[in-house]
């Protein structure tokens, strides 16, 4: 099959899916939409919740296998949208819409990879596609459901847009719910506690304090304060309890119970992590996946953006068409001739390894 029939077909399944709102947790309708593309070219398909896969026709228990993965799910739409999120419109080359860049145009150049592989006999190893779910809010019910359904992987291809480069390492995430506590009283005397001040000099700790490892690939951990909030529904009482959140971009420096450690050391607050599992991740420089992309003339770099490539337990590769600058904004969009690049340059990483 040629690579403007993939292209063709491809861009018009990310206008499907841009048409169709598949916020995390609400993709039922555009993994539809994924096994009916299948079906149509009669690969059988499976699927799990909102997730769905499939392996290549010539599939040999006896080979290692391939793991290409992108997700489908998007966030809500940027309440700064100038045209409508759900209008997959063209425009000067750039195709508009919700999840265009993130991660649509991925999924659409890894999903016509596999289609162009898909009856090639003989493969040193087997392919499997998967378009997964809840990827925006790292949920259960994604890729972490759907592993233990797969073959075992060998390595992975995560498609996430940049720019067709390859980010051979990628920070890991950690979500702190933090509260300091004070005691209430009446803002007009000289009593109580205000969990606000206390609240203030742990914030403080955690925008100017730097932790001394610096990683080779991700550089420096990143910590950032997004929320902070009391109960208080009173002008004049001191609040007893003042609660906030910090974002941690973590890297392979540390641990994430190093990092809880040093932090529980420094602060006054109660801290609470989220979650354990975004830890960051890798893959050797040396791997044939990064080789065969930097034989492409790719270059090589450590994300600051974290993916399912974190919930893999195999060597992964995170590349993709589209620039992660554009993910999450107003009026995203993704170039065409972007899509088209990054089918391409899959096939051509995979046909040096295949």
């Amino acid at each position: 099959m040629s690579i403007d029939i993939l292209y063709n077909d491809a861009v018009a399944l990310l206008k499907q899916l841009i048409a169709t709102p598949s916020f995390s947790k609400e993709e039922d309708k555009t993994a539809a939409i994924i096994e009916q593309f299948f079906k149509a070219r009669n690969i059988p398909a499976n699927r799990l919740l909102n997730n769905v896969w499939a392996v290549n026709k010539y599939f040999d228990q006896s080979k290692p296998t391939i793991l290409l993965n992108s997700h489908h799910d998007t966030v809500k739409p940027n309440p700064q949208y100038s045209k409508d999120p759900f209008d997959p419109v063209v425009e000067e080359g750039r195709l508009y819409g919700l999840g265009s860049t993130d991660a649509g145009g991925c999924l659409v150049s890894l999903i016509a990879t596999f289609v162009h592989f898909y009856e090639k006999e003989d493969l040193k190893y087997n392919l499997v596609i998967a378009a997964t779910a809840e990827e925006e809010i790292s949920g259960a019910n994604g890729i972490e459901s759907v592993l233990p359904s797969l073959p075992p992987v060998e390595f992975a291809i995560v498609g996430e847009p940049t720019q067709t480069n390859l980010a051979i390492a990628e920070k890991g995430l950690l979500v702190l719910d933090c509260v300091a506590q004070g005691k209430a009283g009446h803002a007009a005397r000289e009593e109580g506690v205000n969990a606000i001040y206390k609240a203030i000099q742990d914030i403080e700790w955690f925008k100017t304090y730097r932790f001394p490892k610096i990683s080779e690939t991700l550089g420096a951990i990143k910590m950032s304060v997004t929320s902070i909030n009391t109960e208080n529904k009173a002008h004049n009482m001191v609040p007893a309890l003042c609660s906030f959140v910090v974002d941690m971009r973590v890297t392979d420096a540390y641990t994430h119970e190093e990092i809880l450690e040093t932090i529980k050391q420094h602060v006054q607050s109660g801290v609470m992590p989220r979650s354990m599992r975004l830890r960051s991740s890798k893959i050797d420089g040396n791997h044939p996946l990064v080789q065969a992309g930097i034989k492409l003339g790719k270059k090589t770099y450590g994300s600051p953006t974290t993916s399912d490539a974190a919930l893999i337990n195999a060597p992964v590769l995170k590349c993709g068409p589209g620039d992660s600058a554009r993910s999450h904004t107003a009026d995203e969009f993704i170039y065409l001739n972007e899509i088209k690049k990054g089918i391409e340059t899959y096939i051509n990483i995979l046909q040096q390894i295949l």
